[in-house]
């Protein structure tokens, strides 16, 4: 786990060793680099947004617009282009 430390945050570097160890799992990453790394590791991933949307598809949340509106508060970073995509995609 020291070397994937070196080249990207140490929570994800965290849950993309806990993927490796874990068969059939999926990761939950919004980095590039981290998203990058884990793909070229072959393991499945999604984001948070990713997670939102399925979390409405399955009726888990009834809207996902109030969770990205929490999330806009934060520091984490959303691009306009990725937000539309998904409020599209959940009919919102």
């Amino acid at each position: 786990m020291e070397v994937l430390k070196e080249s990207i945050d140490p929570g994800e570097a965290s849950a993309i060793a806990l993927a490796i160890e874990t068969p059939n799992s999926l990761v939950i990453v919004d980095d590039l680099k981290g998203r990058k790394l884990a793909k070229r590791m072959s393991l499945s991933i999604m984001g948070t947004l990713g997670m939102l949307l399925k979390a409405k598809q399955q009726n888990v949340i009834p809207l996902v617009k109030p969770y990205i509106d929490l999330i806009q508060e934060t520091d984490f970073r959303l691009s306009q282009a990725i937000i539309s995509y998904v409020l599209e995609q959940a009919g919102e």
